[in-house]
């Protein structure tokens, strides 16, 4: 602070000015952090700063009137010590104490700015030897300080006027209070959370206690009332306080309602008063009954017959709050009295019970609270398994008033046995129980503690899903509510996924953190996905985000998104997208990447190239051709991997070049492979003990025959792998592996020389048995006696009379006409492969007569040794009415054989789901009788 003493050259003016400069600067420093009234404080300190600026402005002239400036300074700087202190108080004294005294504060700085600026105007003397424009500036500034408007921001006003207003009323309510205390929390600074708001509250009162800082006695009474007011909120009580408080009074009031006073009669009504206003008279009246009076042209008292009129009538406040204490005795005793009969075996008396205490719940705000503190909260989820609509949905309804904006209550709900599994079992009910339930789960959805009980009942998220794509558009609307909320845990984003709810699993797979991006990931590479959704996820935007891991450096990143891109690149449609937006180029780098840490990674790439090469076989010919391979060296390097690579990757890698020769670009693809010797290694790989690398080798060198280019691969058969076809179409037990052996035998040269080397290594037995279909691959019978037909006529030709002796000689020609006829027999597994569902839904008649009655046990063994039993799941996905309803049908009766439901439940559950949120009224039916044998619903009556 500036030096007192009584030395006035200009050199000690010049440093005191300075000396004050730093003052007001420091000052302003303090006001800059106060976070009351921020903006009176940094208006305040605008005014502070341009002050100093001036003092160390004059401190640079040699000023005149030295003995009068001595004195301002003086006096300035105990102005600039009120207002430090005042800054210093604001940033350390209770923040509610200071809200609550805002005005005072507001005041104290309106005083303090035209103190400054008085003294201010001293040094706008012409006598000081000082600019004339510096001068004029001073003035603008002490004019717009004395002009300074501080107010009180509205919202401040607006709670002060709320504080006022429940003083007077003394009859508010917890939600009243507590919402006083987040406003005023909220205007100050203070943390939303309730243990902040407690402990800010606490110290209030404390600061209140302390006789030193109470002012005067006005202000002690204001306080007081103030603290019983905010008081009644529930985030400053403890619940251990606030029961104890409540048992305590309610042990002190006995059992006996008290009757009513009759001053709590209004005259006119007869009834009790809810808003009493007393008249003129001295006589109090319910407001709406004395009005009517009034209006009705009466204008005397209807007691004293006095002259009333309409501006005589005030509240009566001390006889409402009277009849709230009377009624709320009352309310507190018949709480506590009806537990006995509510848990009677008297439906009546239980409904009665319950309508008394909805009708509480209602009412207060007071009254939810002792109805929870009465531990009422297991007897209502107990009363929702009872047989009683009107009980469930009488108690759902109460339940739902406790839950309402109450976090505590919400977790006493959820912590009940099977609480939460009850309320979910209404979701299935009928419809206003239903819609109750789901306004339940949705209050509850709302705590964070509560979500994780919800997501865990059995059903509930599925059935939640359902009822979002339901029909009702309001129980729509609530469940996708509840399912939003549910979806902050990544656990009920997978049951969601599950269910066939792909929102939030898409929004946490392209928006959130890489963790939650890692477990969707993961999540759609393991799930049973229909073709369907797995175009719904790429529709939506799942690319995307596995694009983005798939280019990570993290190698853990690249496996999940090459794990999920597996799962969803089965469908065409997703593998055109895929090979679109350029994923080619870096699952072809991890392909050749003989580094990584994960072995399976590799053999996974590998798969969804085989993926895409599928997906280029069912291209429009008026779309853009998509090419997987672009050019001959990317068809040389890939087909190169084969020979360095173990079994599963070579079969994988073979049937990718399989389907790429079937593509619109496959006699290209047929051409290249033929050029760069690819016939060499599969000759070699056609010798292999691995049966499925061999048949996949067999089947791409029939395709290499197809086009009549005999030159690329004469050379590479020899007798050794004309033993080879030979042995495979004797032995072999892959149909396709022995369609193909016969479709080579039967393009190959039809030179002198070979034709006599396959008659003379048992070629033409082996087509006789194929003719004759000895083999019994009735599924590929055309194909097999196709092949085996165009090979026999290598033998037939004209020129050389011996061989066709010797094929006359092994009855080969009767066999070749009735084979014609026994390819029109179709066997059981037939139908599913057929476009018309005619055959299908025959076959399906066929097999339920089958396995009726006591017929199921052994018939459900004899299609599945047929092989019927999974064309028969697929069959669910099917677009006719009819088959999907006979499949389920079949399944219904299967199921009820334990072993057939362990060992085919899991293939058929999320075709089921699929159903139940697309089928027919019959299917959703069918499907949620099979899924409750399954275990993934509770038996249902009427849900679906």
């Amino acid at each position: 602070m500036a030096n007192n003493a009584v030395d006035a050259s200009p050199s000690v003016i010049s440093n005191n000015l300075l000396v004050s400069a730093k003052f007001i600067f420091e000052t302003v420093d303090a006001a800059r952090q106060v976070v009351v009234q921020k903006e009176n404080f940094e208006k305040f300190s605008f005014h502070l700063e341009r002050t100093a600026f001036f003092l160390k402005e004059f401190s640079t002239f040699e000023l005149n009137d030295f003995e009068r400036l001595h004195g301002a300074i003086d006096d300035l700087n105990l102005e600039i010590k009120v207002a430090k202190q005042l800054a210093s108080e604001c940033r350390n004294r209770n923040k509610i104490y200071l809200f609550l005294n805002s005005q005072k504060i507001i005041d104290e700085i309106k005083k303090n700015t035209k103190n400054i600026s008085r003294l201010m105007s001293l040094f706008t003397s012409g006598s000081l030897n000082v600019s004339s424009e510096i001068i004029r500036q001073l003035r603008t500034l002490c004019k717009n300080m004395l002009d300074a408007e501080y107010q009180p921001a509205a919202i401040e006003e607006e709670i002060l006027q709320k504080i006022e207003r429940g003083i007077e009323e003394r009859n508010v309510d917890r939600s009243y209070a507590n919402n006083l205390l987040v406003c005023i929390a909220d205007s100050v600074g203070i943390s939303s959370e309730h243990s902040e708001i407690k402990a800010e509250f606490e110290n209030f009162k404390k600061e209140m206690e302390n006789n030193e800082l109470r002012p005067d006695w006005t202000e002690d009474l204001r306080m007081e009332q103030i603290i019983l007011l905010l008081g009644k909120a529930d985030m400053v009580m403890t619940p251990i306080e606030k029961e104890m408080k409540y048992f305590n009074k309610r042990n002190s009031l006995g059992r006996q309602l008290l009757e009513p006073l009759q001053s709590f009669y209004c005259p006119i009504t007869g009834g009790i008063m809810v808003d009493p206003v007393e008249t003129s008279s001295g006589h109090s009246f319910e407001r709406t009954a004395i009005q009517r009076w009034l209006e009705d042209g009466n204008n005397v008292c209807p007691l004293t017959k006095t002259p009333l009129n309409k501006l005589s009538l005030r509240p009566n406040r001390t006889l409402h709050q009277s009849i709230e204490e009377w009624r709320n005795r009352n309310t507190m005793i018949s709480i506590a009295s009806m537990k006995p009969d509510i848990q009677s075996s008297n439906e009546q008396e239980v409904l009665h019970c319950l309508e008394k205490l909805h009708d509480s719940c209602i009412g207060s705000e007071l009254h939810r609270e002792w109805i929870v503190m009465e531990d009422y909260i297991p007897i209502f989820t107990g009363l929702l398994s009872s047989k009683g609509h009107e009980i469930r949905l009488l108690a759902l309804t109460i339940l739902h008033c406790l839950a309402k904006d109450a976090d505590d209550n919400k977790e006493r709900i959820a912590k009940v046995d099977d609480g939460i599994k009850y309320v979910v079992r209404s979701l299935a009910r009928k419809f206003e129980e239903s819609t109750m339930a789901l306004k339940l789960l949705l209050e509850l959805s709302r705590s964070s503690a509560v979500m994780n009980f919800i997501g865990n009942v059995q059903g509930c998220i599925l059935l939640l899903v359902t009822l979002a794509n339901s029909d009702d558009t309001q129980a729509a609307e609530y469940a996708q509510e509840v399912l939003d909320n549910l979806a902050f845990i990544d656990q009920n984003v997978i049951q969601m996924a599950n269910a066939k709810y792909f929102g939030p699993l898409l929004q946490r797979l392209c928006e959130g953190p890489t963790s939650a991006q890692m477990i969707m990931a993961e999540t759609l590479a393991d799930m049973e996905l229909t073709d369907h959704n797995k175009l719904d996820l790429f529709r939506n935007g799942a690319l995307k985000p596995l694009l983005q891991m798939l280019v990570h450096d993290a190698e853990e990143n690249k496996a999940v998104a090459v794990k999920a891109l597996e799962n969803l690149s089965s469908v065409a449609q997703n593998g055109l997208q895929i090979i679109r937006e350029g994923a080619t180029q870096p699952l072809f780098e991890l392909l050749f990447c003989h580094t990584l840490s994960l072995p399976k990674l590799r053999e996974r790439v590998a798969i969804i190239i085989m993926h895409l090469s599928i997906s280029t076989t069912v291209q429009e010919a008026s779309e853009d051709q998509v090419l997987l391979l672009e050019s001959e060296e990317d068809v040389f390097k890939l087909f190169s991997l084969i020979s360095l690579s173990g079994p599963n990757m070579q079969q994988t890698l073979l049937s990718t070049f399989l389907e790429m020769c079937k593509s619109p670009s496959g006699f290209n693809i047929r051409t290249t492979l033929r050029q760069i010797s690819a016939v060499k290694v599969l000759v070699q790989l056609c010798e292999l003990d691995d049966h499925v690398v061999r048949a996949s080798a067999v089947k791409l060198f029939h395709y290499l025959t197809e086009d009549g280019d005999h030159s690329t691969f004469s050379e590479h058969v020899n007798t050794r792998y004309i033993e080879t076809l030979v042995r495979i179409v004797r032995t072999s037990h892959e149909e396709d592996e022995i369609v193909a052996a016969m479709g080579i035998i039967s393009n190959l040269p039809r030179d002198f020389q070979m034709s006599q080397q396959l008659l003379d290594l048992g070629a033409l037995e082996i087509i006789f048995d194929c003719l004759t279909c000895r083999n019994t691959h009735a599924s590929h019978k055309k194909e097999v006696v196709e092949n085996a037909a165009r090979a026999l006529s290598r033998f037939t030709v004209s020129t050389n009379p011996d061989w066709q002796k010797k094929v006359a000689g092994e009855g080969t020609i009767p066999v070749l006409g009735h084979s014609v006829v026994a390819f029109g027999l179709q066997n059981l597994a037939a139908p599913y492969t057929m476009p018309d569902s005619g055959p299908r839904e025959a076959s399906l008649d066929a097999i339920l007569t089958l396995i009726d009655g006591e017929k199921l046990q052994n018939g459900i063994k004899v299609v599945e040794e047929a092989n019927g039993l999974l064309p028969i799941i697929k069959l669910l996905n099917s677009s006719c009415t009819g088959l999907q309803e006979k499949s389920l049908e079949v399944l219904h009766r299967m199921f009820r054989i334990v072993e057939f439901k362990q060992k085919y439940g899991n293939s058929a559950k999320m075709s089921l789901v699929d159903i139940t949120q697309r089928g027919t009224s019959n299917a959703k039916s069918l499907a949620a009788k099979i899924l409750s044998q399954l275990d993934v619903l509770h038996e249902q009556s009427s849900f679906f």
